[in-house]
């Protein structure tokens, strides 16, 4: 609710009770917990951007940034027929994660990591280059970012076909250094992912049907009262945490 547009917006959702317009509510499905619901946004964040981006089967993609919603964008794109999938982060962990939720090819972009998926002539290659050898020489035909820096939006452009998708996701900072001259000459199509639109029930039906396992994503369950100390340690990084639900 905090981050919702102008009449839904309520500050201190963080309680034990909230009142919200009753069109805007979604049963949860019997077989779903209230943990699994409550990781519907950011899944349904990814859905949204897939969705908008106008991919189809058989489209390559590449996700700069395998968090949270980095790692529910590929999922997504699975889900859709994208193929391949490359995950790109600079932390193992996350692309790991990554792998689990289907990603075809994952790459360190500090130091290119090489699993099964990734032949060890790539190790030091740029993402770039290790996208085009996997995409018959020519880059992926869509691209997201997760991360919101100029940095991985620079990748996600350098790794991109001529006519490409570009779907900007993250935004971590609100201005940024824009790779123009090389999204002008190759002619690729930047589009902007902002939240969800309709697709909460998408979700929903994917984790009750057993499509999405939200799970492994939930780092811990605490009561409400422990919110202090839990934004604390996020805060202060203390611990690799995906997601951590208070319950009230």
């Amino acid at each position: 609710m905090g981050v919702s547009p102008k009449e839904y917006r309520r500050h201190g959702a963080f309680a034990e009770y909230l009142v919200i317009p009753q069109h805007i509510l979604h049963k949860i499905p019997d077989n779903v917990s209230f943990e699994q619901a409550a990781m519907v946004e950011p899944a349904a964040v990814a859905a949204h951007a897939v969705r908008i981006s106008g991919i189809n089967m058989g489209d390559s993609a590449v996700v700069v940034g395998s968090g949270m919603i980095g790692a529910f964008i590929v999922r997504m794109l699975k889900a859709a027929g994208a193929m391949p999938v490359i995950a790109v982060d600079i932390d193992d962990e996350k692309l790991k994660t990554a792998i689990k939720f289907g990603a075809d090819i994952t790459i360190n972009s500090a130091n290119p990591l090489v699993t099964e998926t990734v032949h060890k002539q790539d190790a030091n290659q740029t993402v770039a280059e290790i996208v085009r050898n996997h995409t018959k020489g020519r880059g992926a035909d869509f691209g997201f970012e997760a991360v919101g820096v100029s940095a991985t939006v620079g990748v996600l452009i350098d790794s991109l076909r001529k006519g490409a998708t570009a779907v900007l996701v993250g935004n971590l900072t609100p201005v940024i250094e824009f790779p123009l001259q090389k999204t002008v000459t190759s002619e690729i199509i930047v589009k902007g992912s902002c939240a969800i639109c309709g697709e909460y029930e998408i979700v929903l039906d994917m984790i009750a049907n057993g499509t999405l396992i939200v799970d492994d994503m939930i780092s811990a369950v605490a009561p409400l009262s422990k919110g202090a100390e839990w934004f604390r340690k996020l805060y202060h990084k203390e611990g690799n945490f995906n997601k951590v639900i208070l319950v009230p």
